[in-house]
């Protein structure tokens, strides 16, 4: 496991099935919706000859991160809730959504049982789809080839931006971002905020009577994540009016929305040129932006480095025998790790000189609390720092192309 990593659908289609694993293995995927929502539109997009629908999207199930991956929740969801006043961390940390507030002995936990997304993408990998994903899938593509800009239109107008023509996406966003983080027209800025986000009307006192209680106050101060979904929003509409981002992709609208996710990660890892060009606006100090094609041949080379070692020690599990990147060589994971985790090099010594964990009680007290039942919580038991464990179940397959995950000889019973 290492840094947290967003990543879009075109980096995980352009892997093999061994880059795959190597990516799941260094680092700690975050699995936002939109890779569902795409993966789950080729039941409804033509594909290349000789393969159906089915197949196409089996191939990148087949890729998806399960040792590591976390699905992230939905940017909606946590724009409304954001807005009513239950704040929103955009430091890095994965969202998750769900889970099971327990307590044993006293200590309290939370279980997160596999989120319906990795059982999706098990059942894909097997060419199994509900008939209610197939409705959904082409749903999703007639959505992206009906995008009307005209209501946005109307709101710009009445803001007094409509006319604007930015000059650079780097004018475009700091456009988007004056009206997140001065006292802009409040009602028009709450229409945005329904437009682009589908806000249901039932919802505005909730979301809205706060804001209207605190007087006010710039959307960037008030409710900092939904603002940042809003700038993303507005300056992919205002490049798209200056022709800085192109029309003839549909399919432009859902690749911008994957910057929703941005605050949620160390890494933002893609293939797309719009994202190469745009992503950079959005990232923090301490983020970086990795251009897919790098990152996929650096695997294929660590794959290949790996390749090298004997059936006995490959046979053992990649936990056994790369716990971490390779420390000699040129590896751009590596410099990665240098980047965002800057004592990994260290860390074999440090743990030479702790007390080694008692790995069967400690299995046996994830067991308790997964079997644990759900018990009431309140907001203070909802910090992560309130929680003395987190429990996040996964199914993972023992091989998964080349590769042993866990020890070939590994016995593994319906409760593991």
């Amino acid at each position: 496991m290492g840094p947290i990593t967003l990543f879009d659908k075109s980096f995980i289609q352009s892997l093999s099935v061994d880059e795959s694993v190597w990516f799941d293995h260094f680092f700690l995927a975050n699995v936002c919706p939109l890779f569902y929502v795409e993966t789950l539109a080729d039941l409804e997009k033509q594909v290349r000859k000789g393969r159906t629908q089915e197949e196409e999207v089996a191939m990148v199930a087949d890729k998806f991160p399960e040792m590591h991956g976390s699905p992230n929740a939905y940017h909606v969801e946590l724009s409304i809730a954001d807005l009513a006043g239950h704040s929103v961390a955009m430091t890095g940390q994965i969202p998750l959504a769900g889970g099971r507030h327990v307590k044993v002995d006293g200590k309290r936990g939370i279980v997160f049982e596999q989120s319906p997304e990795a059982e999706a993408f098990i059942r894909w990998q097997r060419g199994e789809f509900l008939e209610i994903e197939r409705l959904h899938a082409k749903a999703w593509r007639e959505a992206l080839s009906n995008l009307d800009l005209g209501k946005a239109l109307e709101h710009y107008r009445a803001m007094g931006i409509a006319g604007k023509s930015c000059k650079s996406l780097d004018h475009a966003k700091a456009l988007a971002e004056e009206i997140v983080t001065v006292q802009y027209v409040p009602l028009q800025v709450m229409r945005l905020l329904h437009l682009f986000l589908s806000i249901p009307w039932e919802l505005n006192d909730q979301v809205f009577g706060r804001w209207r209680r605190a007087s006010f106050p710039a959307l960037a101060h008030h409710a900092p994540y939904a603002a940042h979904v809003l700038t993303v929003d507005l300056f992919f509409q205002l490049a798209l009016a200056s022709h800085l981002i192109g029309t003839e992709r549909a399919s432009n609208r859902v690749d911008i929305a994957y910057l929703f996710y941005l605050p949620f990660c160390m890494i933002f890892v893609s293939s797309d040129r719009l994202h190469r060009c745009c992503a950079r606006l959005f990232l923090r100090s301490d983020q970086e932006f990795v251009w897919g094609p790098d990152l996929k041949k650096d695997l294929a080379n660590l794959n290949e480095y790996y390749s090298q070692l004997p059936d006995s020690t490959k046979n053992e599990g990649i936990f056994s025998f790369a716990p971490v990147p390779p420390k000699e060589g040129d590896f751009l994971i590596a410099q990665l790790w240098d980047r965002h985790f800057p004592k990994w090099r260290q860390r074999k010594q440090d743990q030479a000189a702790k007390q080694p964990l008692d790995e069967k009680k400690l299995i046996e007290r994830l067991k308790r609390f997964r079997k644990a039942p759900g018990v009431p919580f309140d907001e203070e038991s909802l910090k992560m720092k309130n929680v003395d464990m987190l429990s996040i179940n996964r199914r993972v397959r023992k091989r998964k192309g080349s590769w042993w995950q866990v020890p070939e000889d590994l016995d593994v019973g319906d409760d593991d």
